[in-house]
């Protein structure tokens, strides 16, 4: 779940253990999405994927972290089309061609893993495959960044220059974040800025990277349900977001089943 941009606050350095449990919760999140490649299909709605999210984070003893966070609804967001995050799951019912962006949050034994994945309902246009295809690789680079003496500067250069170079934008007004006992953490992680600047990047240190990527401009406003965000020009999005651990060794995706 994207956060706004605040400043200040500690950037915590994780332990192993701590790591471990962050992980417990990533896994259950990861197993959430991949089994929404099944699920999110045209015909189904977007309570129904808030039903078989919520029953199988449970079924692994899990919670929904999202659920009653901050008055939020439903246990996941899912976000169609021009929807680029945060919404709100209701009788909407999925049509051929949908792009569908699902977030998840589960918390487990005192810690969150946190990860969004788009899918297509049904057969997706040649653009909007593309945009998809842009947003994924847009994450890999980000993560890839996520090295200790890199900066979250550099994290957000690498999904800016890229995705812009392919003629896409990227939304400003919402970005990653640190995670652990909390939901959103410090330090912030924007999908845009300049190489070096920012906070440094340790070992020990969890961030939820997610790059959300618009097809026209990087506008976006938020709905009278005080949730849903779009694109201004109603364009579409996609996004993306693991759960990071930085190592020695480099990034260690924690959202991920293994």
């Amino acid at each position: 779940m994207a956060r706004m941009p605040v400043t200040g606050g500690r950037v915590a350095i994780r332990s192993l253990r701590e790591v471990e449990l962050i992980r417990a919760s990533s896994r259950i999140v990861a197993e959430v999405l991949e089994r929404m490649v099944e699920w999110v299909a045209p015909g189904v709605t977007t309570a129904e994927l808030d039903r078989r999210a919520e029953e199988l984070m449970r079924a692994r003893g899990g919670v929904p972290s999202f659920k009653g966070y901050l008055g939020y609804p439903a246990s996941i967001c899912v976000s169609v089309n021009e929807q680029v995050v945060h919404g709100i799951p209701g009788e909407r019912a999925l049509a051929e061609g949908d792009l569908v962006g699902v977030d998840v949050g589960v918390l487990k034994n005192g810690y969150h893993g946190d990860a969004a994945r788009t899918f297509a309902a049904g057969e997706v246009s040649p653009e909007a495959r593309r945009l998809m295809q842009v947003g994924e690789e847009a994450l890999r680079r980000a993560v890839a960044a996520a090295r200790p003496g890199n900066t979250v500067g550099d994290i957000g250069f690498a999904v800016q220059s890229y995705a812009e170079k392919e003629g896409y934008s990227v939304v400003r007004d919402l970005v990653g974040h640190g995670i652990g006992e909390r939901l959103h953490e410090e330090p912030q992680v924007p999908n845009y800025g300049r190489r070096g600047t920012g906070v440094e990047l340790r070992a020990g240190m969890v961030l939820a990277i997610e790059p959300m990527v618009n097809m026209g401009d990087w506008r976006v406003v938020t709905l009278a349900d005080q949730w849903t965000v779009v694109t201004a020009d109603r364009s579409l999005s996609v996004h993306y977001e693991n759960t990071v651990a930085i190592t020695e060794d480099g990034p260690e995706v924690l959202t991920q089943i293994g």
